[in-house]
């Protein structure tokens, strides 16, 4: 196939997760793709808009936009931060105009990625445990990537779940809700006890299910989640839709 595609590392990926990235490249690759990298590229702007801090969002969402002039297709190991770039930067009125808007429209989720645009679920990936999802908000309720709860006449497929779905040895655990886990990005500083009881009760909810990993499609969620399992002491282990594709034999 070798399709051209540019990474869009979100910068607390590049901080804190930096195998995210990797794996990504990895998986990538195995679905035949030409992987390039722009290391100048830093955030999208995502906090400061939730904040409201729309002058500096405005500078880091035209910084993004220039450093990928000219690559036809872009994806990001972070639903929230494609949803950034793919509809909130109309709130900035900034890349409404060709090619910005294809540009903008052209990026995309990882999962989301393989299975719409390449039509890819099997990757030759290995993963005998059992794991259950984590729904990224941003990415079910901004990108459409699965059909959220309160929207019952919604059928859409998610592509997590396919991808999950064809990993060889992975049995996934089945979760009656599809509820924020608390992160929230500047929620989870604002209003801490809040955040820490609802990402407590995903934690149980999935201990309770026999889940022996979590996955998501957003690091920002499952790094929260990690630091609550850890000082709990109780809960599945995060691991992110990346690595998880990249395992396997040839990985």
């Amino acid at each position: 196939m070798n399709r051209p595609v540019a990474l869009f590392v979100p910068c607390y990926v590049d901080q804190l997760a930096p195998d995210v990235g990797m794996a990504s490249v990895r998986v990538l690759e195995r679905a035949g793709c030409n992987v390039s990298y722009e290391p100048e590229q830093t955030c999208c702007g995502q906090p400061f808009l939730n904040m409201g801090e729309a002058s500096a969002a405005a500078k880091l969402a035209e910084k993004h936009l220039r450093l990928f002039e000219g690559h036809e297709t872009i994806v990001c190991p972070s639903g929230s931060c494609v949803a950034t770039v793919r509809n909130r930067y109309t709130e900035l009125e900034i890349g409404l105009e060709e090619p910005a808007r294809t540009q903008r429209q052209n990026t995309f989720e990882l999962g989301e990625f393989l299975v719409r645009e390449l039509g890819t679920t099997s990757l030759g990936s290995r993963f005998e445990h059992r794991v259950a999802v984590l729904p990224s908000c941003h990415g079910l309720r901004d990108l459409g990537l699965g059909s959220p709860s309160e929207l019952p006449g919604l059928s859409e497929p998610a592509p997590i779940n396919e991808l999950l779905d064809a990993v060889d040895g992975l049995i996934r655990v089945p979760s009656e809700r599809d509820e924020c886990c608390g992160f929230g990005g500047s929620f989870a500083v604002k209003f801490p006890e809040i955040s820490a009881r609802m990402g407590r009760a995903r934690l149980q909810e999935w201990a309770d299910a026999g889940a022996e990993y979590v996955t998501s499609t957003d690091v920002s969620c499952l790094l929260h989640l990690e630091g609550l399992r850890r000082r709990e002491g109780f809960g599945p282990r995060p691991i992110h839709l990346a690595e998880l594709l990249a395992t396997g034999d040839d990985a």
